[in-house]
């Protein structure tokens, strides 16, 4: 998911066309009248009935009528990625016939010269031409109005005043309002640049008074050889940071703020493993750098199995994410995920586009299924990363397919680079799985695929235990794990 905001600047409105004004033509002299003469016979009527007849020379205009617009819906073109972008549709060509200020059709003609007729005004000059009318015309009643109200003593005002300004009226606990206030000022918009100038908007938090914020792990990744960092609060304080340690396959990141104030407030953090599908949730990010955006859905699903990529071809983040309809854009990564009470109960860090899944590198906008690293795994992470630098990875000790299988994740014949498949002495090994078993389940978990598996192995520590489901040679069988470790991303 990418973090960089590519925002594109607002045409300014255009102006409206005067309105055309009739000057009033002058009197023609009287003509004496002429004599009577009888009156012509009628032509004969050729060809359609909507197409004058061709001046001499000249080929027939073959444009009117127009052709009726193409049925069906009208394609909306959309970017593919980890985010989603509108399509604008295409407004018809000024000064074309049918289009705005274009010329009206001639739908016949007689073969008598009729009298010249009134000359007609744009339509789109006119339409425009009503438009500031009536804005104008409403900003005159207004001050019209106000100025006779002010002026005529024996008036009453209808209106009904608030005892309480609106500065002074306190949220209840529990309001989105009141959640946003109280977590607005412990959020950041952080700034990465790399040391070539390239870089990102993202979004982190405070975690404690120490000074250090929890992000994306590609949030900061420009920053983390050379580059410069600076995270700023919504109070608009700003403070350079550096990168404490960063997990790429967790996608979470710790950094430091140089010279931090005494005054941090760390969001409190809550447990998401008791949160349920339903619950309301609240983002808070700086989408397409908008800082100090607020949002608001539900948790849509759990344990939601999610492989991401920022597009650059690096290591591919897993998670069992909390899935939520609240709004999640580009520069929303690394923000607070919260609950109603305003407990952190995730890390935002990707969303489903609408058209190549996740890991693209073309941004698009929400369609309304976001995705966030559950807390209580960041919470884990964030805190070895402050202690020693480097992220620790629960593993199994056998390499499975990453190729999407609804069957479960298979134990690969041969492992990365060439390596044994199930890791000698490792956890696999000591529980008998061999290359070709097809784990199904881990605890009461389904594995549907090698990414679900990786994902629901680093919800747990090292030395967890945990039960295998798998299956060999058409059988089903069960065993039970104690899970290792791994330090630093490979």
């Amino acid at each position: 998911m990418s973090t960089e905001n590519e925002g594109t600047a607002v045409p300014p409105a255009p102006s409206a066309p005067p309105v055309p004004v009739d000057t009033p033509a002058a009197s023609p002299a009287p003509a004496p009248p002429a004599p009577e003469q009888p009156p012509a016979p009628a032509a004969p009527e050729t060809g359609s009935p909507y197409a004058a007849p061709a001046a001499s020379g000249s080929a027939p205009d073959s444009s009117w009528p127009p052709p009726p617009p193409p049925s069906g819906p009208s394609a909306t073109p959309t970017q593919t990625s980890a985010y989603g972008q509108d399509g604008l549709g295409t407004p018809g060509t000024p000064g074309a016939p049918g289009g705005p200020g274009g010329p009206d059709a001639g739908w016949g003609a007689a073969y008598q010269q009729p009298p010249a007729p009134e000359p007609k005004r744009k339509r789109g000059g006119l339409a425009a031409a009503i438009l500031v009318a009536a804005l104008v015309a409403g900003g005159l009643g207004g001050g019209l109005g106000y100025t006779l109200a002010k002026n005529d003593d024996t008036s009453s005002s209808t209106t009904v005043s608030s005892s309480e300004g609106g500065g002074d009226f306190k949220r209840d606990a529990g309001t989105i309002a009141a959640v946003a206030a109280t977590a607005l000022p412990s959020t950041v918009t952080i700034e990465a640049e790399s040391s070539s100038g390239e870089g990102g908007t993202g979004t982190g938090f405070v975690f404690d008074t120490e000074g250090h914020i929890v992000t994306n792990n590609h949030v900061v990744a420009d920053a983390v050889d050379g580059g410069k960092l600076t995270a700023t609060f919504p109070s608009g304080k700003k403070y350079d940071a550096e990168v404490v340690g960063h997990a790429q396959g967790y996608d979470v990141a710790v950094i430091k703020l140089k010279s931090a104030p005494s005054d941090l407030k760390p969001l409190t953090l809550g447990d998401s493993d008791k949160v349920a599908v339903g619950d309301s949730t609240i983002a808070i990010g700086a989408p397409f750098g908008l800082s100090n955006t607020v949002t608001t859905g539900i948790i849509s699903a759990k344990n939601r199995p999610v492989a991401s990529s920022d597009g650059t071809g690096s290591q591919a983040s897993y998670m069992s994410a909390l899935q939520t309809d609240a709004s999640i854009n580009p520069g929303n990564s690394g923000g607070p995920l919260l609950d109603a009470k305003g407990n952190v109960i995730g890390i935002n860090s990707a969303i489903q586009s609408a058209g190549n899944g996740l890991g693209g590198t073309s941004q698009s906008g929400s369609i309304g299924l976001g995705f966030a690293i559950p807390i209580n795994q960041a919470k884990y992470v964030a805190q070895e990363l402050i202690k020693t630098g480097k992220p620790v990875y629960a593993k199994i000790g056998a390499s499975v397919s990453l190729e999407d299988a609804a069957g479960g994740a298979k134990i690969t014949d041969t492992g990365a680079g060439g390596s044994d498949p199930v890791e000698a002495g490792g956890p696999a090994d000591q529980a008998g799985l061999k290359p070709g078993d097809v784990i199904t389940k881990l605890d009461d978990t389904v594995i549907d695929s090698g990414p679900t598996l990786i994902g629901e192995i680093w919800t747990h520590k090292p030395g967890d235990e945990v039960t295998i489901t798998y299956e060999r040679d058409g059988k089903t069988r069960t065993v039970e794990l104690t899970l290792g470790s791994r330090v630093g991303d490979s």
